[in-house]
């Protein structure tokens, strides 16, 4: 892990959070629960995105819409540089979990813009660039609990407000992604179609277990799949994956690629309690995916 439980006071733990190169440094959107176990997001700042400073205060959004703004929870961020500034998306509160929608410039003043989708929904990932002149995003739809199922779905937007034109991209399988998939982090553009790391959930004797793996999209109609890892990624198999708030949990966020070494750097949640990292290539992933299809 590179960011503990209670980096700052009210902290109960720190995870399921998005990071993205911003300025020749780091910045990033994090999941704080507090110590009354609200769920609530904040920025941080980094040098080396190893070494956070997270601000104590919640993030402050700016709303129009007045009837948008009461706070119920906020987590499971995602963020995106797209086209002039940084989107980010998460799962918010309105009558029941959706898809919250916003931007910042700066990673000092936030501004909320809609909520794209009806309840019940999660796990909202934008696309980093227009597709056929529309905006994508991956979400997938679920109920007002610990949802025991869940498929990616694909919606299209011309302006980030309106969400329609939606896609079935796939759905749960077998074994360690039996009970249900989610997105996870913002999809890498390669020649090949879009990689997307996702995670999927395991109903054990012990409850759910999350690992993630990853699935090829094409390009110009992506929620159609190329492949898709029958195995693993990752699971949770350290202690710091198997011991904490909910045991058994690896869920990524973020997932820089530099394009110069192709190495990834993967930002997930462990245990739901601490954010983690590990690495990876993008010819290895796409090697790997050859051999799992």
């Amino acid at each position: 892990p590179i960011i503990p439980r209670n980096l700052i006071p009210t902290a109960n733990s720190i995870f399921n959070s998005a990071v993205v190169p911003y300025q020749g440094t780091f910045a990033g959107v994090f999941r704080v629960d507090d110590t009354q176990r609200r769920m609530n997001l904040h920025a941080g700042f980094s040098q080396d995105g190893i070494n956070w400073q997270i601000n104590p205060k919640p993030i402050d959004w700016q709303f129009e819409d007045q009837e948008l703004a009461p706070f119920e929870h906020r987590y499971d961020p995602r963020v995106v540089w797209l086209e002039d500034r940084f989107y980010i998306t998460w799962c918010n509160s309105y009558h029941g979990p959706t898809i919250g929608i916003g931007y910042t410039q700066d990673f000092n003043r936030f501004h909320f813009l809609e909520n794209a989708l009806l309840p019940f929904n999660r796990n909202g990932v934008l696309f980093p660039r227009k597709i056929n002149h529309r905006y994508v995003l991956l979400s997938r739809p679920s109920d007002n609990g610990h949802t025991p199922f869940g498929d990616i779905f694909l919606s299209q937007s011309p302006d980030m407000i309106h969400w329609g034109e939606h896609r079935y991209v796939m759905g749960a399988s077998s074994g360690w992604q039996s009970t249900k998939i989610g997105a996870g982090p913002i999809p890498i553009e390669t020649p090949q179609g879009w990689l997307l790391i996702y995670h999927g959930v395991l109903t054990s004797c012990n409850g759910f277990m999350y690992s993630f793996g990853a699935a090829l999209l094409d390009l110009d109609q992506p929620w159609k799949v190329i492949r898709r890892s029958a195995s693993y990624l990752l699971s949770p198999q350290t202690l710091y994956e198997c011991v904490g708030d909910v045991p058994n949990v690896v869920f990524p966020c973020a997932a820089l690629h530099d394009q110069t070494t192709g190495r990834i750097a993967i930002y997930y949640g462990a245990a739901d309690t601490v954010t983690a990292l590990a690495f990876c290539r993008v010819d290895e992933v796409l090697d790997w995916l050859e051999t799992e299809s």
